[in-house]
């Protein structure tokens, strides 16, 4: 049985990151955490320190947040019908996403967080939201980002860029596998190369990404004299990608690309969904 977080603001966003979560998983036993973390309107340090019903705020915006988990949770069984995979399960607490979320991986055992890449504000030209790019940054569990807008499509050509510093027996790939084979995907496994000679420690990486990926249709694409954005967003238009997967490694290409830019201004044309994968 997979664990499957939704965190969700109840916006157009992210109620399209749920139809892609419930759709992708439509022949696995799945639970369904659909999640809204709130904080009252009028927010400041008395709210904290006294106790919260003396205000007369914490019950209504509790009760509004679990009145739209209801809501969100029929709407979702209107569209999918009543599959016997899938279970769902509603949380709404006063908390910050981020620590929600890092609360919720360890209570509920969640396997895999899918959430929209923007918030209700999202701006255009903006990849991902500032919520987003804060759970990539602090959360050690897998994430699927789905785009705004975009229509389920099942993930039959996957793009792995990777820079071969990982230890694969160390990380989630598993779940990447786990899609792969169910969906009958092909793994297109891509190193941009910088002119030198994989190390020994890169050659036995890429020996181990090989074996794990041995029972999915596995392709290993060695591309030269070109950055690494350039090379993932040329790859994803020749090849028609549909899921963008990519291992978060401290002090990897993944860090240099997301952390040390401003993620607004990043050369991404990412039009597909984004597996975030934590590296241990």
């Amino acid at each position: 049985m997979k664990n499957i977080l939704l965190p969700t603001d109840f916006s157009d966003n992210s109620w399209n990151a749920i139809k892609y979560a419930v759709e992708l998983y439509k022949d696995v036993e799945c639970t369904f955490h659909l999640f809204n973390a709130y904080t009252p309107v009028i927010y400041h340090v008395e709210y904290v320190l006294i106790n919260p019903a003396q205000f007369g705020l914490g019950d209504s915006v509790r009760d509004g947040a679990q009145e739209g988990l209801v809501k969100l949770n029929t709407r979702v069984l209107k569209e999918f019908g009543d599959n016997s995979n899938h279970k769902f399960e509603r949380i709404a607490r006063f908390d910050t996403l981020v620590s929600g979320i890092k609360e919720l991986i360890v209570e509920r055992h969640i396997d895999l967080i899918v959430m929209g890449t923007k918030g209700a504000t999202g701006a255009k030209g903006v990849l991902f939201g500032s919520n987003t790019v804060q759970v990539f940054k602090e959360i050690k569990c897998p994430i699927l980002a789905i785009p705004s807008n975009y229509g389920y499509e099942a993930p039959h050509e996957i793009l792995f860029p990777t820079d071969l510093e990982v230890n694969y027996h160390t990380s989630h790939l598993h779940l990447l596998l786990e899609i792969a084979v169910s969906h009958h995907a092909r793994v297109n496994a891509m190193h941009v190369s910088t002119g030198y000679e994989l190390t020994e420690e890169q050659q036995n990486n890429k020996q181990q990404l090989e074996t794990m990926f041995n029972c999915a249709a596995f392709l290993y694409h060695d591309v030269r004299d070109m950055e690494i954005v350039d090379a993932i967003n040329e790859f994803q238009i020749k090849h028609k990608i549909n899921l963008l997967a990519m291992i978060n490694n401290k002090h990897s290409f993944f860090e240099n690309l997301f952390f040390k830019n401003t993620i607004n201004q990043i050369g991404f044309n990412l039009s597909v969904p984004f597996l975030v994968i934590p590296s241990k």
